[in-house]
This record gives structure tokens, sequence and C-alpha cells, in this order.
């Protein structure tokens, strides 16, 4: 993949990240070009949640992100996402007690004056989230709650999506289901990095894929060859 000026939308050298003394990441690279889903596939405790955290500013790391040719690496969370860069959270990290349409619009607080337009938008990419508006996020299914993170990360209008384990603790048939919707959003053009352990569902819908093994990128390509290569059917796909 070329990383030529302006061919990637958000780009990662050298990042070295962790927690206290902790170093998770050992020097990542990768990149996410215009309009592709880009997949990150590993085992528990590989460093993925971590990744994205680190891109996303949750947590300080070194090493340099850059946004549409720009250095973020030393921006803010909040920064970031004004700068075009939205991330759902694992577990989903709905506001339980506020309703679906507050959570909603707490999402779209970077812009205000496109208030209408993105709920309008985002009821219509899940018309179950206009239909139980009203209600308590918390009373919503696991994949109904995956669906409001999703549409909440959504209401910024981001240049980039950060997408971490959205299948997770969620039924076969709603996996399936948050699939197509990431489908979506990718024949839409928006950038996608997805962090996923279920490598042949990621694989599956991706451009690139990259294999992240204790925090460093252990293999890297397109997504189609990955899902045909021996050593990721025998370690990831279970075949």
């Amino acid at each position: 993949m070329s990383s030529s000026e302006g061919a990637n939308v958000l780009e990662v050298r050298g990042l070295v990240a962790g927690y206290g003394r902790i170093e998770a990441l050992h020097g990542i690279d990768l990149a996410v070009g215009k309009g592709q889903l880009v997949a990150l596939v590993g085992a528990n405790g590989a460093g993925k949640t971590t990744l994205l955290r680190a891109v996303s500013g949750l947590i300080k790391a070194s090493g340099s992100v850059r946004l549409f040719g720009r250095e973020i690496v030393r921006d803010s969370a909040d920064a970031r996402v004004r700068a075009g860069l939205s991330q759902v959270l694992e577990g989903r990290q709905v506001f339980g007690p506020m309703s679906v349409q507050d959570n909603l619009l707490l999402g779209g607080y970077t812009r205000p004056e496109r208030r209408d337009e993105s709920l309008a938008a985002m009821y219509a990419l899940f018309p179950v989230l206009k239909e139980k508006r009203l209600l308590a996020a918390g009373t919503l299914s696991g994949g109904q709650q995956q669906m409001l993170a999703i549409a909440r990360a959504l209401m910024s209008e981001p240049k980039v999506l950060l997408l971490d384990e959205p299948s997770m603790g969620l039924a076969p048939l709603l996996v399936r289901e948050i699939f197509a919707v990431i489908a979506r959003l990718k024949a839409e053009g928006i950038p996608i990095l997805l962090v996923e352990q279920n490598a042949h569902a990621a694989l599956s819908v991706a451009d690139v894929g990259y294999v992240l093994e204790t925090g460093r990128i252990a293999l890297g390509g397109p997504a189609g060859e990955l899902l045909r290569d021996e050593r990721i059917k025998a370690a990831y796909l279970g075949l």
C-alpha cells in the first residue's frame, strides 16, 4: 500500500503505548486508505483495543498518528473528534438511564447545527432506534445497544470511524446484522478501522487486514489473501 502524501486518511507509524510501565504496543505501523475498511484481528490480549485507544487519544502514545496528513499524536481525544475521528468503544458504553435520542444527541455535540439532519440520517439507518427513541438506552437489547453506539459515533459525521469489537457478546444472527451495517457504512465511503475478534467476519468485509500478536503486527495484506492464508485459518478461523 502506498504511503504517499494524501493516499491514506489515517496513518500510524512506530506507535508505542501501554499502561504505566507495561508497554502493550511495540512500534505499530498501519494505514487506512480513502474509503477503505481495514480490519485488525488477533487473540485476546494482543493489544487491539490499546491500539484503538492510542489512535483516538484515550491513552497516551509515542510515535506518529496522522489524520489526513496532520500529526495528531499529541492532540486530546476531544480535539481528535473535532478533527474527524470517532470511536465506538468496546462493550457499547451507552448511557443506560438516558433516552436513546439523548444518547444520539450527545454524539452530535461537536456539530449542533447538523443535529436534526444527523438524527434523521441515523433513524433512517437504524429504524429500530427511531421506534425506541424515547426509551432508556439501558432497556435495549445488546444488538440494539451496539446499533446505538455506532449511531452515536456517526452523529459527529466522522471522517474516519474506529470500531472496537462490535460483535462482542452478540448472538450469531445479530453479528450478521451488525456486519451488514458495517458493510453499508463502507459502501457510503466512510473509512473504517475495525478491531474484531471474529476474524472471519472482519476479514470478509474488509479491504485490508492486519494480524496483531503481542503488540506487534505479525501479518498484513489484502483481506481476501489473509482469509486464504493457512496460518490465519489455523490460528484464528478454526479451520
